[in-house]
């Protein structure tokens, strides 16, 4: 799968009311090797993933979202991926 940015956009803008619960990866499935560059982990994590910007927890949808400053979601995305 290819991600774009315009394709992320979608993704985010997706409202957790009409999301198909099938399509959002469980978090016990999503695997990442520490080892690998960032730029690895984050490939990984959005092959796995299907949408960055949501994730199951058991049977708890989450959305994630990040605070409204100069920092992009990208940027928040590699720092966590440099701690993970």
């Amino acid at each position: 799968m290819i991600t774009t940015q315009t394709s992320l956009e979608q993704m985010k803008n997706i409202s957790i009311y009409d999301i198909n619960p099938d399509s959002i990866a469980d978090s016990k499935d999503i695997s990442v090797d520490t080892s690998q560059p960032v730029a690895e982990r984050m490939a990984a994590y959005l092959r796995q993933a299907n949408n960055p910007y949501f994730i199951k927890v058991g049977k708890v949808i989450v959305k994630m979202g990040f605070s409204e400053t100069t920092t992009s979601a990208a940027d928040c995305f590699v720092r966590y991926m440099k701690t993970s």
